[in-house]
């Protein structure tokens, strides 16, 4: 004959939570061992994706960063994007050529931040030359818009930061941005065939 504190934790066991998961692998201690596939969180990620901006990531590209959602969105044409992605894609060789970190935090992983060895070689600081050389000029096409500083800061965020409540923007800043982009596409129009800005 069982005792009564047998019976109640026989009970107990049968009755408690939710029943356990049938064949799944485990570690000794019972934990369940976790196997998903990279394919498996991706589509976790683009399913997120797809809920959030309500766009479908398989049909196009444009949906994962903000100046691609604008362009979706049909608030900029293609060449504005391909001078936003032009401008994104040289200020990250600056960022990268000088040694200072992204400006944008989702792009860091802040214990790998290391700084650099102190000691340049011709080649590092002829890149780094270059490359600021050609952000300064960038930066300079900008300002001398109308409304400048403005139309800086806009491009800014929206191409480098890639801030999403800028695909919101009010018209006055959608302007500021469309302007920025513009002047960008003039000028690269203008390097591209040799002649000066």
């Amino acid at each position: 004959m069982t005792s009564k504190a047998s019976k109640l934790r026989i009970k107990r066991a049968t009755r408690a939570g939710r029943p356990r998961k049938e064949n799944v692998d485990r570690y000794p201690g019972g934990q369940i061992k976790h196997s998903e596939t990279e394919k498996e969180v991706k589509a976790v990620a683009i399913e997120a994706l797809k809920r959030v901006h309500g766009v479908d990531y398989h049909a196009s590209g444009y949906s994962g960063y903000t100046l691609g959602r604008l362009f979706m969105d049909g608030k900029i044409n293609k060449q504005q994007l391909e001078a936003g992605d032009y401008y994104a894609e040289q200020m990250a060789r600056y960022y990268s050529a000088v040694g200072v970190p992204f400006p944008s935090a989702r792009a860091q992983d802040l214990f790998s931040i290391s700084g650099f060895g102190g000691e340049t070689t011709a080649e590092q600081a002829r890149r780094a030359r270059a490359a600021s050389n050609k952000m300064m000029d960038l930066e300079g096409v900008l300002l001398r818009c109308q409304d400048g500083p403005r139309v800086k800061s806009t491009v800014f965020n929206v191409c480098v930061m890639d801030y999403e409540g800028m695909r919101t923007m009010p018209e006055a800043q959608l302007l500021w941005l469309t302007r920025g982009l513009n002047a960008l596409i003039w000028h690269r129009g203008l390097v591209v065939e040799g002649k000066s800005a």
